[in-house]
C-alpha cells in the first residue's frame, strides 16, 4: 500500500480547520431549561455528590470517570522527534486521545506536565487520580519513565499504562505467538535476541518471559553491545535485570543461531549477514520508526524462510499499538479495573493471535483492498478489523477478573459483547473501506473547476493519497498560480493539466456533442463553444472519450444548472432514470435521502425507481439497505390527496418483488426510531430505515440542510447514480475535504 504523502502546510491546515486542535466536549444531557440547569449544576448536583462521598463506587454510576482516560506526557520522549517539550507533544496526546475515541470509543483527554522531574510528575499525576478511570502515560524518556509508571501502580487504584513500553510489548507478543505456530517452535525454547534497551524493548523481552520464555535464552543488547552478567558500562537497574551470563558481547555475535530478533532500536542495525547466520524460519521484528533495523525486502532476499514484521504501515505485518491500548482500556474500564496487569496484557495478545488466525471476512479484505488470510505476511490483525471491539476487551475484562483486579465483574458476558458491537461507528468503518477501494482503483479523476482552490487542493489531496491520478481542466498558468498561492507550488509538476486548447482530441469531442445535439437547436457554432468555453461540458467529453474513470464538478456553480451541462454529453436526467442520493452521517448512524437532485416531483414509478437506485447505493456504502418512504401521514393517517403516491410507491415495488426492507407511508419518527415503529406491530422494517424516500426535491434538499446546519450532520453527495459513466457533483458550500470525499466515491463508482 502507497505511503501516503502531504507537505507541511496540508498537516497544518489539518490541525487548524475546520477549528484548532483535532477534539472538541460535547454535553450528554439536556442543558436547555432552568431545570436542566438546576439538575446539572445547583441544588440537583449536590444529590450525587452526597452518595459518591458515602460511597466513592458510585463515582462510575453518576460521573463520566469509568469512561475516561488521561493521556499525560512531560514530551521528553515524542517518536522520531526526541524531547520536544509539554507544549510541543500537545498535538501527539491530542491525536492518542481521539483514536481511544475512534477504535474504543473511550472517551480521553490530553494533560501535558511542563516537567522534567519524576516526583513533581508522579505528583501531578496521582492528585488527579479521582478524575479518571485510567491514565496513558505516552512519550516519556527513560529511564524515567520506569520510575515514573511504577510509582504511580504503587500509589494510584486506577490503570495505569504507558504505551511506549507495554503497547508494543503486547503487539510484539501477539506476532510472536503466532510466528512460532507457523515456525513449529515453542517460546520456552527458542532464543531471543532483543536490540534496544529502552522503554519499549525492556517492556517487550519483559513480557514475553511472562509468557514462558527463558531467561537465558533472552539476549539483550543495547548501543554498547550485550548486556551481560558483570558489565558495568551504561547499565542501570533495569538492563542489569536482563543481563546473562555469556561470553557473546556485540549484536553479530548474538545473531547466530538465533530463532527470533527483535529491534526497536536504530535504521540499519541489522545487516544482512546477521540474518543469514540466525536459525532455520528465522523471526525478525525491524521495529524501529521511522525506518526498519532491515527492509523486509533485504532480510527476505537473504533468507526467503524468514517470518518479517515492521512498525511500517506500508509493510505487511505492522505492528500497531492501535491494536491494543484502546482495546486494553476498554475493557479495563468496563470491569473498574484497579489496574491493567501482565495477565491482561496476555490475554490481549493472546485473543490478538487468536483473532489473525480466524477467516478474515470480506469487509476487512475490501477495505484492504486485498484477500487477507493467516500466514506468514498476516500474522497481526489489521487495525482496521471492525472484530478488534468485541474480541479483545472481552478476553481483557476476563483476565481482570480472573486476577481479583476488577471492581465490578461482567455477569452476562455474551451481552457485554453485543454492547461492544454496538459501540463501532459504522460510518468510520463505511468510509475506510470506500478509501480503500478507491485506493485499489487508482482512478484517473478529472477535476473540472481547475480555477477554484478548494478544487484544486482536493486534486492534490487525491493524487498524494495513492488515490490515482489527478487530472484538472483549467489554464496551466491560473492553475499554477493558484497552487502556489496555497502552498502548493510544487504539485504543479504532479497534477496532469489540461485544457480545450492543449488537447489532441478535441475534433472528436465537438463531432460527438454536435451529433447529440444538432437535433436539440444547437448549430456548429454552439456546439465549439460549448466545448471550448464550458469547463463541465469539457470535462464531461473527456469521460466520454475514455480520457479519465471519473468526474468531480459543481463546487463553483449550482447543481442543477451543472447536472444541465452534463445532460448534454450523458443521459443524465430523470426521464433516463436519473438520481440523486445524499448521506448524512451523524453520531455513528448513516441515513441516505432521495432524490435530493434530480426528480423535482416523482410520481410513484418515480419513487419506487429511485428506492432501488437508493438500494444500490446503500449496499456500495456496505448497508442493507432499509426504505421508508416518509410523508406527514403514517399508513394512512392523517390522509391527504398529496399524500397518495407515498402509499403506491411501497405498492409499485412489492409487484417489482425487489429484494431489500421498504416500507411507508410513515412520518420519520418512524421510520427512525424503534420505539415508535414498536406501535405498529405490522410493518415490514426489522429495523431503524437507512434510506428516507421523500415525496419531492425541494423537501430533500430542506432535511438535508437542516440536519448540516442544525446538527451539524456531515453530508456527503448528493451522489448521482443511474448514469453510463462515474460522475459526482458537489455542492458549492464544499470544503476540500468534501470534494475529496465526492472524488473518492466517483473512483470505487459507488454509483
Amino acid at each position: 500500500m502507497p505511503k501516503p504523502k502531504f507537505t507541511p502546510e496540508e498537516a497544518l491546515a489539518f490541525h487548524l480547520e475546520p477549528t484548532p486542535g483535532k477534539f472538541e466536549i460535547h454535553a450528554t444531557v439536556p442543558m436547555t431549561t432552568q431545570r436542566d440547569l438546576s439538575l446539572a449544576y445547583s441544588p440537583g448536583v449536590a444529590v450525587p455528590c452526597m452518595a459518591i462521598a458515602e460511597n466513592p463506587e458510585t463515582a462510575y454510576d453518576y460521573t463520566n470517570k469509568g469512561n475516561l482516560v488521561a493521556v499525560i506526557s512531560n514530551g521528553t520522549a515524542v517518536l522520531g522527534l526526541g524531547n520536544l517539550g509539554a507544549l510541543g507533544s500537545k498535538p501527539v496526546m491530542e491525536g492518542k486521545a481521539v483514536l481511544f475515541k475512534r477504535f474504543a470509543d473511550v472517551n480521553s483527554i490530553d494533560i501535558e506536565l511542563d516537567t522534567e522531574d519524576p516526583d513533581a510528575f508522579i505528583n501531578a499525576v496521582r492528585l488527579m487520580g479521582p478524575t479518571f478511570g485510567g491514565i496513558n502515560l505516552e512519550d516519556i524518556k527513560a529511564p524515567e519513565c520506569f520510575i515514573i509508571e511504577q510509582r504511580l501502580k504503587e500509589e494510584m487504584d486506577i490503570p495505569v499504562f504507558h504505551d511506549d513500553q507495554h503497547g508494543t510489548a503486547v503487539i510484539c507478543a501477539a506476532g510472536l505467538i503466532n510466528a512460532l505456530h507457523i515456525s513449529d517452535k515453542k517460546i520456552e525454547d527458542v532464543k531471543i535476541v532483543l536490540n534496544g534497551a529502552g522503554a519499549a524493548g525492556i517492556a517487550c523481552i519483559e513480557l514475553l518471559k511472562s509468557m514462558g520464555a527463558r531467561h537465558d535464552n533472552c539476549i539483550v543488547c543495547d548501543t554498547k553491545g550485550v548486556i551481560y552478567q558483570g558489565r558495568t558500562e551504561g547499565m542501570n537497574q533495569w538492563k542489569s535485570a536482563h543481563a546473562v551470563k555469556t561470553e557473546l558481547r556485540t549484536l553479530e555475535e548474538a545473531m547466530k543461531g538465533a530463532d527470533v530478533f527483535l529491534g526497536v532500536s536504530v535504521k540499519g542495525a541489522v545487516t544482512e549477514d546477521m540474518v543469514a547466520s540466525m536459525a532455520e524460519n528465522p523471526v525478525i521484528f525491524a521495529m524501529a520508526n521511522p525506518d526498519p533495523e532491515i527492509t523486509p525486502e533485504e532480510a527476505q532476499a537473504i533468507r526467503p524462510d524468514a517470518i518479517v514484521a515492521t512498525g511500517r504501515s506500508d509493510y505487511p505485518n505492522q505492528v500497531n499499538n492501535v491494536l491494543g491500548f484502546p482495546y486494553l482500556f476498554r475493557g479495563a474500564l468496563d470491569v473498574h479495573a484497579r489496574a491493567i496487569n501482565d495477565e491482561m496484557k496476555i490475554a490481549c495478545a493472546e485473543a490478538l493471535a487468536k483473532l489473525a488466525r480466524a477467516d478474515v471476512p470480506d469487509e476487512v479484505a475490501m477495505a484492504y483492498g486485498r484477500k487477507l488470510s493467516f500466514g506468514r505476511d498476516y500474522i497481526i490483525p489489521a487495525p482496521f478489523d471492525p472484530r478488534l471491539i468485541h474480541t479483545i476487551p472481552p478476553a481483557v475484562a476476563r483476565a481482570c477478573m480472573d486476577t481479583g483486579a476488577a471492581r465490578r465483574p461482567i455477569v452476562d458476558m455474551d451481552a457485554y459483547e453485543l454492547a461492544l458491537k454496538s459501540r463501532l461507528d459504522p460510518t468510520a468503518t463505511i468510509l475506510r473501506s470506500i478509501n480503500a477501494r478507491a485506493r485499489n482503483a487508482q482512478a484517473r479523476m478529472i477535476f473540472a473547476e481547475g480555477d477554484d482552490p478548494r478544487v484544486l487542493r482536493a486534486a492534490v489531496q487525491y493524487q498524494r493519497s495513492g488515490l490515482g491520478q489527478a487530472i484538472v481542466v483549467g489554464r496551466d498558468n491560473d492553475v499554477r498560480e493558484k497552487l502556489e498561492a496555497a502552498g502548493l507550488g510544487d504539485a504543479a509538476y504532479e497534477l496532469k493539466i489540461v485544457n480545450a486548447a492543449k488537447t489532441d482530441h478535441f475534433a472528436d469531442y465537438k463531432s460527438f456533442l454536435y451529433s447529440r445535439l444538432q437535433r436539440k437547436g444547437f448549430d456548429r457554432h454552439d456546439i465549439h463553444r460549448l466545448a471550448a468555453r464550458d469547463r463541465h461540458v469539457f470535462a464531461s467529453l473527456m469521460l466520454a472519450h475514455g480520457h479519465g474513470d471519473g468526474l468531480i464538478t459543481g463546487a463553483t456553480r449550482k447543481s442543477a444548472y451543472v447536472l444541465n451541462l452534463i445532460n448534454h454529453v450523458f443521459d443524465a436526467d430523470a426521464h433516463h432514470g436519473a438520481v440523486g442520493v445524499t448521506a448524512l452521517l451523524h453520531k455513528g448512524r448513516i441515513v441516505l435521502i432521495a432524490d435530493t437532485l434530480v426528480h423535482e416531483w416523482p410520481d410513484e414509478e418515480d419513487l419506487a425507481n429511485i428506492a432501488e437506485r437508493s438500494a444500490g447505493v446503500a449496499r456500495h456504502l456496505g448497508l442493507e439497505p432499509r426504505v421508508a418512504f416518509v410523508s406527514f401521514s403514517t399508513f394512512g393517517y392523517p390522509r391527504s390527496e398529496r399524500a397518495e403516491k407515498m402509499l403506491r410507491a411501497p405498492q409499485v415495488l412489492e409487484k417489482r418483488g425487489v429484494d431489500f426492507e421498504f416500507e411507508g407511508e410513515m412520518t420519520v419518527d418512524v421510520a427512525l426510531n424503534p420505539t415508535a415503529q414498536e406501535n405498529y406491530p405490522f410493518q415490514r422494517l426489522t429495523g431503524p430505515a437507512n434510506i428516507l424516500v421523500v415525496p419531492a426535491r425541494h423537501s430533500a434538499s430542506i432535511s438535508v440542510k437542516l440536519m448540516q446546519e442544525m446538527a451539524g450532520a456531515t453530508v456527503i453527495g448528493p451522489i448521482l447514480t443511474g448514469v453510463d459513466a462515474s460522475i459526482q457533483i458537489c455542492s458549492q458550500s464544499s470544503t476540500a475535504n468534501d470534494i475529496l470525499n465526492m472524488a473518492v466515491l466517483a473512483a470505487c463508482k459507488v454509483e
